[in-house]
């Protein structure tokens, strides 16, 4: 059992028959009342997310979830395919359960897979990927890194702001921690 005051973004825990991942978590001292834990929650099995509040001393039964490592074969119809990179079994995760990660990742690339016991919960993508830009306007003459930007899209769908000088076909490093953002240019 975990204490809502002990529980960080990140962490898992199950309430009721839902299993519930933490987005954020915040200490608020109110002008009058008590203390509470203000939380962003998912609902890992149905991608819902909400806002809500604990008092501190609350408990829930933490979920320890496991990563496993993985590589990204490809798209079978409805369904993403991946490997274990160590057992070679496959996996197939339905497309709307993990589509925004699907957005920072292209056939072949590795990420993690985590899991609740024996069901899989999701997929962590690398800090950083390099993808390729495959449409964006004409580059700028003349045009510097401190330019609002454009917008390019990268070849898995992904839409990105980058600088004014970035081009067609250029490979970029992307930040997904941040859900997209143009980090650099790939050596």
């Amino acid at each position: 059992m975990i204490s809502a005051v002990d529980l960080r973004a990140g962490m898992a825990f199950v309430e009721g028959d839902k299993l519930i991942k933490v987005l954020e978590a915040s200490h608020h001292k109110p002008g009058k009342g008590n203390t509470v834990m203000r939380m962003k929650l998912r609902d890992i099995r149905s991608g819902a997310t909400y806002d809500t509040t604990f008092r501190p001393d609350e408990k829930f039964e933490r979920a320890f979830l496991e990563d496993k490592d993985v590589q990204y074969l490809y798209n079978n119809g409805d369904s993403e395919v991946f490997m274990d990179l160590e057992t070679f079994e496959q996996y197939e995760i339905p497309h709307e359960t993990v589509e925004q990660e699907m957005l920072f990742l292209k056939e072949n690339m590795e990420a993690k897979i985590e899991f609740f016991g024996e069901e899989v919960i999701g997929v962590k993508v690398p800090n950083t990927v390099e993808l390729e830009v495959k449409e964006t306007q004409p580059s700028i003459k003349g045009a510097t890194v401190t330019g609002s930007g454009k917008p390019a899209t990268m070849e898995t769908g992904l839409v990105v702001t980058v600088p004014d000088f970035i081009e067609s076909g250029e490979v970029l490093i992307i930040n997904t921690t941040d859900g997209g953002s143009y980090k650099s240019r790939a050596k």
